[in-house]
């Protein structure tokens, strides 16, 4: 018998798909949906996508082992490292095991599943031996010691408001009497998860790796060389390793790095007479966050300075304490996506300042295609009241800006 060609089965797949007598089957309720006018039948596409592409009454006639795999697909494609094992009972009564210890992300995941339509009722259940060896046959493996590269979300979420904390952004600055008064500033940077070790004392322990550049531009130099409308006044850059451990509403970090500064071509120009210096230092920091019920997060760490450059002494210790405050989530239907407006505050005492505060606030919204979880945008005001940044770290100054940021 001779092969049927490639081009002949296309037709023939799109003859079935349709043709009236041969319409596709209403089963594959996996996906967006449309009203066909045509025939007045439902089509479905067969992507599998995220839980509010559906119908409210998509699921309420589906089996128990129709739903049981369906949400464990959906748990799987969004919040894949984390293990968690669906079930779901004759009366659409569903049952998560294996969730992790970490608060915030448990939450998130246990809302994903009750935004279901169809279902009754989320239950989150500790697995026994007996129960494990039925559900997890032919799916996850529950002695697993940990998993490379997590990409939903870190253990220890960023200091937001920490003006040195990596991630990528880009403001317009006014006020700053050192910088510059009209200032365009950059960040390009991320926390790169590595690996996450499993039910370690009861939570989860995390290797990431943390990069950054930062970059202020003066917009309005005095001098302005060869008709230059931009002069890069000062850049940093900081490399970290960050150990995190999560449990319940508790994280911890500890972290050694390294960061140094360089001012820019265009200012050493211009500004002959500035001598530059190289603040350049390693240090280690460890901080306590809690998460209190999804809205209020406090955070405090003490560092310690365990190198410097001898022009730049940077002093022996520094604390850092602040809070973030997200009041309430709303979910966009039809964007698909997560809002939040937040308020975010963070505080410095330095050694070489003389623990004199250096104060940073924001207030602003953010969205997320997963809550409580994942990278997020966020637009927000910011002031600064404080310090400089750079080797004018020691001069006073503050400073408004409108920033775009995108990170975790």
């Amino acid at each position: 018998m001779k092969k049927l060609s490639p081009l002949l089965l296309c037709v023939f797949f799109l003859s079935t798909l349709h043709g009236e007598e041969k319409s596709a089957p209403e089963i594959f309720s996996i996906g967006t949906v449309a009203q066909a006018k045509k025939n007045n039948k439902r089509k479905w596409s067969m992507r599998l996508t995220k839980k509010d592409h559906l119908p409210e009454d998509a699921l309420a006639e589906e089996s128990s082992c129709y739903l049981e795999g369906y949400i464990q697909a959906l748990i799987d494609a969004n919040y894949y490292e984390n293990y968690v094992i669906v079930s779901v009972d004759e009366d659409h009564v569903v049952y998560l095991f294996n969730l992790p210890s970490d608060e915030r992300i448990k939450n998130s995941i246990i809302s994903f599943v009750e935004d279901l339509p169809g279902i009754k009722k989320v239950v989150v259940k500790k697995i026994d031996k007996n129960k494990a060896k039925k559900i997890t046959a032919d799916r996850h493996n529950f002695h697993l010691f940990g998993v490379w590269f997590p990409e939903t979300t870190v253990l220890f979420e960023p200091l937001i408001a920490n003006p040195r904390d990596p991630v990528y952004s880009i403001a317009y600055r006014w006020g700053d009497q050192v910088i510059a008064n009209n200032q365009i500033a950059i960040s390009l940077g991320d926390i790169f998860p590595i690996y996450r070790f499993f039910d370690v004392f009861g939570g989860d322990l995390q290797i990431d790796i943390g990069a950054c550049m930062w970059a202020d531009f003066n917009m309005s130099p005095a001098v302005q060389t060869n008709n230059e409308w931009a002069e890069l006044v000062t850049t940093d850059y900081i490399l970290s390793i960050p150990i995190s451990y999560s449990i319940g509403i508790h994280s911890f970090r500890l972290r050694a790095y390294h960061i140094s500064s360089h001012l820019g071509d265009e200012f050493m120009v211009n500004n002959p007479d500035v001598l530059r210096v190289n603040p350049s230092f390693e240090a280690i920091d460890f901080f306590w966050s809690i998460q209190y019920k999804d809205a209020m997060r406090i955070y405090f760490g003490p560092g310690v300075i365990v190198n410097d450059d001898i022009s730049y002494p940077m002093g022996n210790f520094y604390v850092e304490y602040g809070l973030e405050f997200r009041p309430f989530t709303h979910k966009y239907k039809h964007p698909r996506l997560y809002g939040n407006p937040f308020f975010a505050l963070d505080c410095q005492n330095w050694d070489i300042n003389n623990y004199n505060p250096s104060l940073t606030v924001q207030i602003g919204y953010e969205w997320s295609k997963l809550e409580r979880a994942g990278r997020n945008v966020r637009i927000f005001f910011e002031y600064h009241n404080g310090f400089s940044e750079g080797q004018f770290f020691t001069l006073n100054t503050d400073y408004w800006a409108i920033r775009g940021a995108w990170g975790f």
